[in-house]
């Protein structure tokens, strides 16, 4: 028996990609544009196919470094964008290519992972970011739980005060919070320089 590394997210990949829209793209590309100049190398945390957040920050001349755990997914980003770095893998397991960036992203997946998987990646991208670099993710402003109306697993926002505090614990600021035409929250982290 193998384990699905993806969360369940591999078998409903075809669903994923049919139904996903642009919202939060704008929000992500203008975050981008104000932290950092052209050709800035940005990891894509649950990158899915990179439509339609690999493709706004592409788009503007970022170099996007993609990393997502389902196999059909990351087959799909790397046809959508050869040329751009590309892991399949979990992104609590992964030493995001070895490296560090100016800016991270993970929009629609901090939510996904449990509160200790979460307290981990938070660690993980502080470590990964360079000093003065940036961390953009997506979570619900308010403390809540739900399940996954695709993969039926459950989901998890923190809510804002322990986000904040978590951030500061791991040496990041939470710099702004922002919210897409969905209504959907966004959390902007900094790491001082």
């Amino acid at each position: 028996m193998t384990t699905d590394t993806s969360e369940g997210w591999d078998a409903v990949a075809k669903t994923f990609m049919a139904i996903r829209s642009e919202v939060g793209a704008n929000v992500v590309r203008c975050w981008a544009m104000d932290a950092f100049p052209p050709s800035t190398a940005i990891l894509d945390l649950g990158c899915g196919s990179g439509m339609p957040i690999a493709q706004a920050l592409v788009g503007e001349g970022f170099a996007v470094w993609g990393i997502d755990a389902s196999p059909s997914l990351i087959a799909a980003y790397r046809s959508n964008f050869p040329d751009m770095p590309a892991l399949c893998e979990p992104v609590q397991n992964s030493a995001f290519f070895g490296r560090r960036f100016a800016g991270v992203v993970a929009i629609g997946l901090m939510f996904l992972l449990g509160e200790a998987d979460q307290d981990r990646l938070l660690a993980k991208v502080a470590k990964a970011l360079e000093p003065g670099g940036r961390f953009l993710f997506s979570a619900p402003h308010q403390r809540c739980e739900w399940r996954d109306s695709l993969t039926g697993r459950m989901s998890r926002s923190l809510g804002v005060e322990a986000y904040a505090a978590r951030l500061q614990g791991c040496g990041l600021v939470l710099a702004d919070r922002l919210t897409d035409e969905g209504q959907n929250h966004y959390y902007d982290a900094a790491k001082p320089g």
